[in-house]
């Protein structure tokens, strides 16, 4: 019989932290710190393989699931020592979803299930607290409405407030007993009426309508959402847990919290966290109350005259301490968790390894590796390559101005400036066009996730630290300042007020995650400096990993900014990007429109010098290190004039006539350009553009070594070949011109002509292409576009249709295709080593950066990944992971 149901609590457990998978990550670590002896409400985990069983049945479930339940709640209230739906000794749950990684806020949740009209009752008289039992019925019955039956929980906030207005008052904290429980029979009364029938009495009925809405919600929006911007698969599925309550709304002595045993925005070791005296834990985490310091020290730090958890409860508060310090040197990592405090008796509910910004992973990392609690192996592991992403941007500049409008919580740092829009979908719809944008709400949602992803930063009037738009900014790497109450939003008109001033939909705000400041218009930002805990955590990566990481590059501030980053070599040089600039535009635009050799070769005698330039600036700056550069590549088109003004400056260079260069341009036309006259065909048409080029770049390196030190090793790479007799033709050319000059010189230099793989045909002839390339670099891009048949530039209108409907796991131009692209890459590999063992592999399109595709590259055994320069270290982290995990 499989077993669908691990009960845990009373210092025992049926399973334990290494069963994620099954039992997702709350329940292995609730079954975890039952087993090691902390105080956890006892329960019961409904496994992810009735996740999986449900969505593969219709949404229905294994015929024995009920009976196990049966029988662990049977154990729960044994352990309590009440009764589920007993009248006078009530037993109360949760129910929780828990996948096996965090998805904070995706899934639904609710809290106080088993109480209605009977049960209400026996809680109060159980309690001594009646407007405690019908505070929580309540809660209840708002949350079970809005989760399980569809009845938006606005419904219930109204009539909140109808009541609160009627008898004048302003804190939740002013309503009676008897204010409750009318609440409770009008919350009643409006689910009624929204649904056509009673709100459900039974408590059975309430559990499993909770387990269905919770296995439910792993397939709603948000939480389809936030797996693809994070990598879930859905085939993963989540578990239920079924936790008795207990209760942080018992009055003064009780209290709800959420705390991290580090700092998860900076990294320092010091407790970090929120709690609310007389709450339930939605009112931390949902930013429906403002919470207050754990720590004396953190309460000072913030201004804030609200006694904190140390100071006004200080026995529990160090009880909780203890479990602080127990739990990290159990998992051996910093951890995220949530307490109820009943009574005066302190309940561990949740522990999971907190989410953190990437400063505060390379922080927890190397000092946890230093203090000899972890492995640096371990340390490399525990820090997201993607994550880094956060620390290679730029920042504020501290001496600029800035028109401060208000300071709030610093929630997820780094700066952003951006036009202010207050909905999701617009932040989404206007960041496709390329605006930056600053999402501002009142405070932040699940549904908010995809306009959370599409800004820039964000921005809210409620909520605390761990709120939700914290946790996910922080996730996700977007800077927010939270709890920003001077702020009055208008979601209707659309229009912020702060201290006398009004900021109107799109105009420019910039925010800052590190201090919490809201500053009206864009201030100026400064290049981050890497060091400290950077540089140790990648000199441990760098030497561990085999993979050799180089940029792409072409001018000297990408070649600088790619040294600096760790680079070790230029992988890809795109030569037609120093085309494009105003002062030799119309020199490659006369020798493109030339209708002879010889009037191209008077442009191209133009374009020497300048192109020789470019190299001996990025071979000075890459003095000692490899640099691939890629002869012109592009279609001829990409350079023709468009304008009559710019027909005029050609025809004056050249002393054409204006309708003899637009007869040319004519000529040149292509109806599918990106398959035309371009890379190496250009070469076998006009090779007197080739020869141009590697006369620029033999040079360029003679006139670099000519003092000696270090030399360089130029390794011209001709594209878009597809046989080996195109590369042959060429090779023979290019050898020609750098021979002559470096027998001219009378020095010794040392090149290499290689091809980049970008066609299927290539990959499948590398075996004979490999007989005259002394190098291959996979142009994944352009390989992707011509194994699906895909263009790159046009595909966004379906790719997200195409990952909706599964067809695609993950953009394909972001992540390799192994099944595709990467077998292609694979076949290419073994059949260019087969034919010229030494030869040297590489990788240079956008795939160079991206963490899975680094990981496959190691795999398949190349030599290096190129990428842009910000993506280096991500690259060199990547790859030491990929190292380790062999």
């Amino acid at each position: 019989m499989t077993n669908w149901v691990y009960t845990f609590g009373d210092g025992k457990a049926e399973g334990d932290a290494a069963m994620k998978d099954l039992l997702g990550g709350k329940g292995a670590n609730l079954a975890e710190m039952s087993n090691i002896g902390l105080p956890v409400p006892p329960g019961f985990t409904i496994t992810t393989e009735v996740c999986t069983y449900y969505y593969d049945h219709e949404n229905t479930y294994p015929a024995d699931l009920e009976a196990q339940v049966k029988t662990a709640l049977a154990q729960v209230e044994k352990t309590v020592g009440a009764t589920f739906g007993d009248g006078d000794n009530p037993l109360l749950v949760s129910v929780r979803s828990g996948a096996r990684v965090s998805m904070p806020g995706m899934m639904d949740t609710v809290l106080n299930l088993g109480l209605n009209d009977v049960t209400v009752e026996g809680l109060a008289k159980q309690s001594g607290d009646a407007r405690f039992a019908y505070d929580s019925y309540r809660r209840f019955i708002q949350m079970y409405s809005d989760v399980v039956l569809g009845v938006d929980h606005y419904n219930f906030e109204e009539l909140l407030e109808i009541l609160k207005e009627e008898n004048g008052y302003i804190m939740d904290t002013e309503l009676s007993a008897d204010d409750w429980k009318e609440l409770a029979q009008a919350f009643k009364k409006k689910a009624e009426e929204e649904l056509g029938r009673p709100f459900p009495q039974d408590v059975h009925e309430q559990l499993w309508g909770a387990i269905d809405a919770v296995f439910g919600s792993w397939m709603i929006d948000r939480a389809k959402t936030y797996r693809r911007i994070n990598g879930i698969p859905s085939e993963w599925g989540t578990a239920v847990n079924v936790q008795s309550m207990v209760f942080g709304n018992m009055g003064e002595t009780s209290a709800t919290g959420v705390t991290f045993t580090r700092d998860p925005s900076t990294g320092e070791n010091a407790y970090y966290g929120e709690y609310l005296i007389n709450a339930q834990g939605e009112d931390v985490v949902a930013g429906i109350r403002t919470p207050q310091n754990l720590t004396k020290i953190s309460r000072e730090k913030s201004g804030s005259d609200l006694p904190s958890m140390e100071e006004s409860m200080p026995e529990v508060y160090g009880e909780l301490a203890d479990v602080f310090v127990k739990l990290e040197a159990h998992y051996r990592d910093m951890q995220d968790i949530e307490f109820t405090v009943q009574k005066g008796k302190l309940w561990i509910l949740q522990t999971r390894s907190g989410k953190r910004t990437a400063k505060a992973a390379l922080k927890i990392a190397v000092d946890m590796a230093e203090d000899g609690i972890i492995t640096r192996e371990e340390a490399i592991l525990r820090v997201e390559p993607a994550a880094l992403d956060q620390l290679l941007h730029p920042t504020l500049d501290p001496d600029a101005a800035r028109d401060v409008l208000t300071i709030g919580l610093p929630a997820s740092p780094g700066a952003a400036s951006g036009i202010v829009v207050f909905t999701a979908d617009e932040a989404e719809e206007l960041a496709k066009s390329g605006q930056k944008i600053i999402l501002v709400r009142q405070e932040t949602s699940p549904e908010d996730i995809h306009g959370m992803h599409a800004a820039a930063g964000i921005l809210t009037s409620r909520g605390g630290m761990t709120s939700h738009a914290a946790v996910v900014a922080r996730g996700m790497g977007r800077p927010c300042v939270s709890g920003a109450g001077a702020l009055r939003i208008d979601m209707d008109k659309k229009i912020i007020s702060v201290l006398g001033r009004t900021i109107q939909n799109h105009e420019t705000l910039t925010i800052d995650g590190g201090t919490g400041e809201v500053m009206a218009g864009e201030v100026a930002t400064i290049q981050p400096e890497l060091s400290g805990d950077f540089g140790k955590l990648m000199g441990w990566a760098d030497e561990i990993r085999r993979l050799k990481v180089r940029a792409n590059a072409e001018t000297p501030l990408d070649a600088r900014t790619a040294r600096d980053f760790g680079a070790e070599g230029i992988g890809l040089c795109r030569t037609e990007h120093m085309f494009f600039d105003a002062d030799r535009i119309a020199n490659v635009r006369q020798m493109i429109l030339a209708e002879d050799r010889a009037g191209r070769m008077e442009a191209l005698a133009k374009l020497l010098p300048v192109q020789k330039q470019d190299f001996i600036e990025l071979f000075t700056i890459m003095r000692g290190l490899p640099v691939t550069v890629r002869l012109l590549d592009p279609p001829l088109h990409e350079f023709l004039p468009q304008q009559q003004e710019d027909f005029a400056a050609v025809a004056e260079a050249t002393g054409s006539s204006i309708e003899q260069l637009k007869f040319r341009a004519d000529a040149l036309h292509e109806t599918n350009p990106m398959l035309g006259h371009r890379g190496c065909r250009l070469g076998i048409s006009y090779p007197e553009i080739y020869e141009m080029q590697a006369r620029a770049i033999i040079e360029a390196a003679l006139e670099v070594t000519k003092g000696g030190g270090a030399s360089i090793v130029p390794e011209i790479m001709i594209p878009l070949v597809g046989s080996r007799k195109e590369l042959e033709i060429l090779k023979v050319k290019v050898s020609a011109v750098a021979d002559e000059i470096i027998g001219a010189s009378g020095q010794k230099l040392d090149y290499m002509v290689g091809t980049m793989i970008e066609l299927p045909r290539a990959a499948l002839q590398a075996g004979e292409i490999a007989k005259e390339a002394e190098f291959f670099s996979f142009g994944t891009n352009d390989l992707t576009q011509t194994t699906f048949g895909i263009s790159r530039d046009d595909s966004a209108s379906f790719l997200d249709d195409y990952i909706h409907a599964g067809i695609f796991a993950q953009d394909p131009f972001v992540t390799i295709d192994q099944a595709g692209v990467g077998e292609l890459v694979k076949i290419a590999v073994d059949r260019g080593r087969a034919t010229r063992p030494e030869i040297k592999l590489g990788i240079c399109g956008e795939h160079g950066g991206d963490p899975a595709s680094v990981e496959f590259c190691h795999g398949i055994g190349l030599d290096y990944v190129s990428c842009s320069p910000y993506r280096v270290p991500i690259a060199r982290l990547a790859a030491a992971q990929a190292k380790l995990k062999e």
